[in-house]
C-alpha cells in the first residue's frame, strides 16, 4: 500500500516495490511446478515410481523426459529470478516534492549493477504537466506521468498498479497537479 506524507510545502509518497504477497505466491507455485517436473523426469530416468500417481512405465524416457527436464529448468530459472526480484524489492522508493526549495526528488531501487540506485532530481519549474495515460481493453492500465522539460515523461505509478480505478488515478493526478501548480493532460 502506498503511503503519503504531506505538509503545506512538502509531499512525500513512499512507493511499494516488488515485495508483494502475489509475487511470493507465484514464486511458490512455480517452485512446486518445477519440483513436479524434476520428480517426473527422475522417475522416468530411474524407471521407478517416485510418485504413486504417475507410474514410471507410462512416462516415455526420451522425448517427453527431455521436454520435462527443459520445462523444469526454465521454471526453476524463472522462479529463481522472481525470488531475487522480490528479495531486492525492485521498484521500492519514494517521490518527494518540495515547494519551499522548488526541488523534486525521485528515488527507486533497481537491479544490482551501476544503476541499482535510481535517483532523479530536478527543479519544479521544469515540470510541464501531470499526464494520465488510460488504456482500456484486455490489458487495461492506468499510469500517472510527470512531463519534464528536456527530460520527457517520468512514471509516478507502477504499470502493474491496475487496482487503481479511473477515479482514484484522477484524484491523485488532481491533487498532485494542484500541489505543483501545473496542468493535467489525459491520453
Amino acid at each position: 500500500m502506498n503511503m503519503n506524507w504531506r505538509s503545506k510545502d512538502i509531499w512525500i509518497e513512499f512507493l511499494r516495490g516488488s515485495r508483494k504477497t502475489s509475487n511470493f505466491f507465484w514464486s511458490f507455485i512455480l517452485f512446486l511446478g518445477s519440483l513436479g517436473f524434476l520428480v517426473v523426469g527422475t522417475s522416468s530416468y530411474l524407471d521407478k515410481n517416485l510418485i504413486s500417481v504417475f507410474p514410471s512405465q507410462e512416462i516415455l524416457f526420451f522425448s517427453p523426459r527431455n521436454r520435462n527436464v527443459f520445462l523444469r529448468d526454465c521454471r526453476s530459472i524463472h522462479e529463481f529470478l522472481l525470488v531475487v526480484h522480490n528479495f531486492l524489492d525492485v521498484g521500492n522508493g519514494y517521490d518527494q516534492f518540495n515547494r519551499k526549495k522548488g526541488i523534486v526528488c525521485i528515488f527507486r531501487w533497481g537491479f544490482p549493477g551501476l544503476n541499482r540506485r535510481i535517483f532523479l532530481r530536478f527543479l519544479m519549474k521544469d515540470i510541464q504537466s501531470i499526464r494520465i495515460e488510460d488504456k482500456e481493453g484486455f490489458y487495461s492500465r492506468r499510469v500517472l506521468y510527470m512531463e519534464i522539460r528536456g527530460q520527457g515523461s517520468i512514471p509516478l505509478t507502477r504499470t502493474d498498479e491496475n487496482f487503481l480505478t479511473p477515479r482514484e488515478i484522477e484524484q491523485k493526478a488532481v491533487e498532485l497537479a494542484y500541489f505543483l501548480c501545473v496542468p493535467i493532460e489525459v491520453f
